[in-house]
């Protein structure tokens, strides 16, 4: 199996951030249009695989999830986890 270049891996990253962002905005439209909601489980699944960035910015620009401890206090600790991570990838 092929390895990610460096380059791939920053816009496979990107594109996770992008569409977590997108479906944290998109829940809080359903959120104020009394819709289906998007399950909290999937919003922190995005965050954990690589959309933390993407969440926490959804957050803060939709309002969305700040009151509550699971994401308040989660987000940052999974953005933290990341980029840990990222720091190892690339200084390996």
């Amino acid at each position: 199996m092929k390895e990610l270049s460096i380059q791939q891996m920053i816009l496979v990253y990107f594109a996770v951030n992008v569409v977590t962002f997108i479906v944290y905005g998109i829940d809080k439209w359903k959120a104020r249009h009394s819709k289906w909601r998007i399950n909290e489980t999937q919003l922190m699944a995005l965050a954990v695989l690589g959309g933390g960035i993407g969440a926490w910015l959804g957050m803060h620009v939709w309002h969305h999830k700040t009151m509550h401890k699971k994401f308040k206090y989660g987000i940052p600790a999974i953005i933290v986890a990341q980029l840990l991570i990222i720091g190892y990838i690339l200084f390996k």
